[in-house]
């Protein structure tokens, strides 16, 4: 700042000084609007809300994540962009449905799966004891199945527990019951009562930090199976925390 007074530097000086640091967040926007997105994705966002449950995860380049119950692996990919090439995901499922088996693997040969490694694993062994000190995990709409089928859930969230890092989160969502019906409806309306799922995950040791609202729907009635519902899916999100 050439021939300026002291006076002047003095002011310049005290602003840089009280200035706000430069912020570095991830920009989920960006992660959702890349071009090579596929169509099918892009309609499966209008329900999911994607820019919204990234930012609820808080997932950043670098991080190792699993996601569980990966299925056709939206978002794995989700998580595989968002993580970077210096990130890692593993997308855990086991016994696939044939479709959802299908769209994986295609998407597995695209250069944004790149970062991520497959785990046909049973749920309630999810990872190899060589996968640990995850920073996070998702369990995004799929821990209703677990209800009616053969898996230890109280064991399942044991080694997720183990899995994570100290301080690492889990992020669970799936599709609300009425309040009262437990695990009763996982196989016929294909949801889950929150307090039962919360109940569940905080016995393996976790925290409950936050939960997010941003899929909600009070219009729905929830007794309804989810597929063909007249009205959006009441939906919650979930962030637990592995204590330090």
């Amino acid at each position: 700042m050439r021939n300026s007074s002291p006076f002047v530097l003095a002011i310049v000086a005290a602003l840089a000084a009280t200035a706000p640091a430069p912020s570095f967040a991830q920009d989920y926007a960006a992660i959702v609007a890349a071009p090579d997105r596929a169509d099918t994705d892009r309609q499966a966002d209008q329900r999911r809300d994607p820019v919204k449950l990234l930012s609820f995860t808080a997932v950043k380049p670098g991080m190792t994540v699993l996601d569980m119950g990966a299925g056709g692996g939206y978002s794995t990919e989700l998580m595989a962009r968002a993580v970077g090439p210096t990130g890692k995901v593993y997308a855990q499922d086991h016994d696939t449905a044939a479709r959802a088996k299908e769209r994986f693997e295609a998407r597995m040969k695209t250069d944004a799966m790149k970062n991520v490694t497959p785990l046909d694993r049973p749920f309630d062994d999810p990872v190899p004891e060589d996968v640990r000190d995850l920073d996070l995990i998702t369990f995004f709409f799929f821990y209703h199945d677990t209800t009616y089928m053969a898996v230890d859930r109280a064991a399942m969230n044991k080694k997720l527990f183990a899995a994570l890092k100290p301080g690492g989160m889990l992020i669970v969502a799936d599709h609300s019951a009425k309040a009262g019906t437990g695990t009763t409806v996982g196989k016929t309306l294909h949801r889950i009562d929150q307090n039962t799922l919360e109940s569940e995950v905080l016995a393996a040791g976790f925290q409950l930090i936050a939960a997010g609202e941003f899929l909600r729907h009070p219009e729905d009635t929830r007794e309804e199976k989810i597929f063909g519902s007249k009205v959006p899916v009441d939906e919650f999100v979930l962030k637990f925390r592995k204590p330090n």
